[in-house]
């Protein structure tokens, strides 16, 4: 192949981490390496293995695990990528080795609840200082950075409403203050936005979504530039345990085969699908940045290539009536419950019985997570099909 030849991202993706570390052959299916352990000579072998970094114990390394993280590497356009057995893994992990007591943390007031948990529940236990703030007002992220600021946290668009980070600026917020800036790029996926690529020194996926897509593996990563920050955090995986399995890794470098097209197709649907709602007169908002009444429908623009090219994922407020909500949800053909996103099949999710079952009544207001809030995650079906299916099961309202 020519060398000077330069092709598009979803054809470059199928050839992303095809050379497997000590397979000799070449299957057209990577092979698992199913192993606890690889076996070493003498003394000499021992010696050089651990040297050149190659592969002793699973929980160590693995190359199926390596294999991946080069092909996510490439899509968040970073220089190493761990692996771990869960997104919350990668999380956790990652503050557990950046963060010391006496640390400041400054997160999104918009996050995921259960990375809201890991805050209440172990950082500020474990003496590290956390204030919440709402990221959209930018010069009050400023004004909350202190000398012992450490990392600013965000997701790029916020589990279950829709909110947006501008991650350019909060970079530039966070290097001036000489902090690091960590992304969760879970809901939008290197297929919609690049995190590094607009400063972000870290980027967190948790692959169980919609990198791996098919509702059927557990795995998380991040991904990074600096050397010395993955040595470190690769230390404490081994330690805590929460690297990612062999067959999880092969699992998901399957599934990165179709990601493109996936996921630009769940993106459109979402799109189309916020776009119905929005005008349906029982619907009371919903949240999805492509619309023009989203508030940061500017940022989106910004953020993103196209209205088409956003994230699948939005959530939508019905009056807070159980009964209704139970119909409708009985109503629906295709669309199904499950704590879940990313998959081929849209599913709903009710955060206040899930993703935020332990947040105080008085942060939900504050986030705009009522009792009638609902959280799609848009699959593959037709756009069209999926559009008459949830105007036909509102019509119990």
């Amino acid at each position: 192949m020519d060398d000077a030849l330069r092709f598009s991202e979803a054809t470059e993706l199928l050839y992303q981490g095809r050379k497997l570390d000590g397979c000799t052959l070449t299957p057209e299916s990577p092979p698992i390496f199913m192993t606890t352990a690889f076996v070493l000579g003498d003394l000499d072998d021992v010696h050089r293995t651990y040297d050149e970094k190659g592969y002793t114990y699973v929980r160590t390394r693995n190359p199926n695990r390596t294999a991946l993280g080069d092909a996510i590497s490439y899509l968040e356009q970073g220089k190493f990528t761990l692996l771990f057995n869960s997104g919350m893994g990668a999380i956790t992990t990652t503050f557990l080795t950046l963060l010391r007591p006496g640390d400041h943390m400054l997160a999104n007031a918009h996050i995921y609840g259960e990375t809201l948990d890991v805050i209440n529940q172990l950082l500020i236990e474990y003496g590290v200082s956390v204030d919440l703030v709402d990221f959209e007002d930018l010069e009050a992220v400023r004004a909350a950075m202190k000398p012992e600021t450490k990392m600013v946290y965000a997701e790029v668009v916020s589990n279950p409403t829709d909110h947006l980070a501008d991650i350019e600026a909060l970079a530039g917020i966070a290097h001036d203050g000489g902090a690091l800036l960590m992304v969760d790029n879970t809901f939008t996926t290197p297929i919609a936005v690049k995190p590094m690529t607009l400063g972000a020194d870290i980027v967190i996926n948790s692959l169980t979504k919609f990198m791996n897509g098919h509702s059927d593996t557990l795995a998380g990563s991040i991904t990074l530039h600096d050397e010395e920050l993955y040595e470190q955090i690769h230390a404490i995986r081994m330690l805590t345990g929460t690297s990612g399995s062999p067959f999880g890794a092969w699992m998901i470098q399957r599934s990165l085969q179709t990601l493109d097209l996936r996921v630009r197709k769940q993106m459109a649907n979402a799109t189309k699908l916020a776009q119905a709602l929005e005008n349906h007169p029982r619907v009371l908002k919903v949240n999805h940045p492509s619309l023009p009444t989203h508030p940061q429908h500017q940022l989106a623009m910004k953020l993103f290539k196209n209205t088409d090219n956003m994230t699948a994922m939005f959530s939508f407020e019905m009056p807070d009536d159980k009964e209704k909500i139970n119909a409708f949800m009985n109503r629906l053909h295709l669309a199904h419950y499950a704590p879940t996103l990313g998959g081929t099949r849209t599913t709903l999710s009710h955060p206040m019985h899930s993703s935020h079952h332990h947040v105080p009544p008085e942060e939900l207001e504050k986030m705009g997570i009522s009792y009638g809030l609902m959280r799609v995650s848009v699959g593959i079906e037709e756009g069209d099909d999926l559009v008459n299916d949830f105007i036909e099961a509102m019509s119990v309202f």
